[in-house]
């Protein structure tokens, strides 16, 4: 038995163990040592795993998608709300007080950020002198329900300054201006109806958080020449953009 395996290596290995796809050896090999099998191209690799499949629509996917859209719609009117009280906001004139500037039913564009920014610093709001401006005033005749009504006016008067309303012309003093100077004629604006009933007359030192506004309009405004001045807490922001009328858009 051992001479006849000697003289016929091919015995030596069952054929049935071969890897698939190798190439076997001769039936005949010569004499010399056993040859080795050829390697497959398939020999010691590992199995590969099985791949997961993953749909574009898959169930978990779809919930992802219908919570981002339910967030969504939850958030809009929180951010829209927010963007309101503290960013921007449109208001719509009413009245006749800010005349020929701002007509009755324009559509404005109001910028709350500084004020805002004032508040989170614990500093007060003084806008520039000229600008118009929006705030909250109480104590009207037409104040309604709550007590308070909302007005736009233009800045006059600083804090400090000093406002003078004589024969119908504004002058303000301050450190700067001694000897007086009237905005009116000196501040870029306009103003086309006469300045105020001459018989009427004035004089008021704004404290240190006080502005004085009037409107354009001055045969026809309620502002500080009757109610006084106004507090920077009452300030709610700064006229920017007339939106409506689209003929006449302007930016302030």
């Amino acid at each position: 038995m051992d001479s006849e395996q000697e003289h016929n290596p091919s015995r030596l290995i069952p054929t049935d163990i071969y890897p698939a796809g190798a190439v076997r050896s001769a039936p005949h090999p010569p004499a010399g040592p056993t040859p080795t099998p050829a390697a497959s191209p398939q020999a010691g690799l590992n199995p590969q795993p099985k791949r997961k499949h993953h749909l574009p629509g898959s169930r978990k996917e779809g919930w992802r998608s219908v919570i981002s859209t339910i967030l969504l719609f939850l958030l809009a009117p929180i951010i829209a709300l927010g963007i309101a009280a503290f960013v921007i906001q449109s208001y719509q004139v009413d009245g006749e007080s800010m005349e020929t500037t701002l007509q009755n039913s324009d559509r404005l564009i109001v910028d709350k950020l500084p004020r805002t920014l004032a508040r989170i610093t614990h500093h007060d709001y003084i806008p520039a002198r000229g600008n118009i401006v929006i705030f909250n005033q109480s104590g009207l005749p037409d104040s309604g329900p709550s007590g308070r009504k909302q007005l736009i006016k233009r800045v006059i008067g600083l804090p400090g300054d000093r406002v003078v309303i004589k024969n119908g012309k504004y002058t303000v003093y301050n450190t700067r201006h001694p000897a007086g100077f009237n905005p009116d004629t000196t501040e870029g604006y306009r103003i086309t109806q006469p300045t105020y009933p001459t018989g009427r007359y004035t004089d008021v030192t704004l404290g240190t958080n006080q502005v004085f506004v009037s409107g354009d309009n001055r045969t026809n405004s309620e502002d500080s020449r009757f109610f006084g001045p106004v507090n920077a807490s009452q300030l709610v922001g700064r006229l920017v953009l007339r939106l409506l009328p689209a003929s006449h858009i302007e930016k302030f």
